[in-house]
């Protein structure tokens, strides 16, 4: 069975369980998967219950997809993802994005926890992703190009634009809401490495040359391919440390998921407000 199929079997599964039908999609990375609480009327549907799709081995990653309302707007929410450094194909890897275009989101809000490479940058900031540099020796859209994932017309092309990957309309919708709850958003570039090892101090000091302000595992392939089908995409990283080196500080995943319980106020209500105007661009 080809990958479209795949998502095609899913997709029809996830509808017989939810008559929601979600126009907005949203990952939570790691420490962040709390905000799947703000659903209502939520039909949850663990991974393992829908055909083909991958299940989440890490800690902070429950693995559940909740599908309902924030703020009267329907919305799929992935409490959780699954990363290559488990064993997952790239395919794998992106099999829930392209669901979540297939169920009907022409916008998808991509989250993540990342260690933060600028010194200025304290862990517990929350940052938008201007952009992203991909250092995980892979590509999404490897493989025979697909073109019935097209979510828009023109998409689904076999080389695509990602100049505006991560989408300059979103970002000034969430700059201006942050400013108006009394916080500061900045931006910054992420930068994807394979992992699981955390980076060596060497690492990040070229990151920070490549123009890199924060580094996570994940997210790049997601908006890959949300971008290869047409989806308009914004991004959230929240900095739970400081990279190796920067902080002279042990890295644990442990400071990860305690970072994220630290910020779940600001971050929900942060979320819970920029939904509808994200829904309605």
């Amino acid at each position: 069975m080809d990958i479209f199929s795949k998502a095609e079997a899913a997709v029809t599964y996830v509808r017989q369980r939810a008559r929601v039908v979600p126009g907005l999609g949203i990952i939570l990375g790691s420490g962040l998967g709390g905000f799947a609480s703000q659903v209502q009327d939520a039909v949850v549907i663990p991974y393992a219950e829908i055909p083909h799709f991958p299940q989440s081995t890490v800690v902070g990653h429950s693995g559940k997809l909740v599908l309902g309302l924030i703020a009267g707007v329907p919305v799929a929410v992935m409490q959780g993802r699954v990363h290559a450094y488990e064993g997952y194909s790239m395919d794998q890897v992106t099999f829930p994005a392209r669901v979540l275009g297939l169920l009907g989101c022409s916008r998808l809000i991509v989250t993540n926890a990342a260690g933060g490479i600028r010194a200025d940058i304290a862990p517990g900031s929350l940052m938008l992703i201007s952009d992203h540099i991909n250092l995980t020796g892979q590509n999404a859209a490897l493989g025979p190009n697909e073109e019935r994932f097209a979510c828009i017309p023109g998409a689904g092309q076999r080389f695509f634009d990602m100049t505006t990957a991560y989408s300059p309309r979103l970002r000034k919708l969430a700059q201006a809401e942050a400013a108006r709850q009394g916080n500061t958003l900045i931006e910054g570039v992420y930068i994807a490495v394979l992992g699981p090892s955390y980076e060596t101090p060497a690492e990040i000091r070229a990151f920070r040359t490549l123009g890199a302000d924060m580094v996570g595992m994940s997210t790049v392939h997601e908006v890959i391919v949300a971008r290869h089908m047409g989806l308009e995409v914004l991004g959230l990283s929240l900095v739970t440390n400081l990279a190796a080196g920067v902080s002279g500080e042990v890295i644990h995943h442990e400071e990860v998921m305690d970072i994220g319980r630290r910020v779940e106020v600001q971050f929900t209500s942060l979320l819970v407000a920029l939904i509808p105007q994200v829904a309605a661009g």
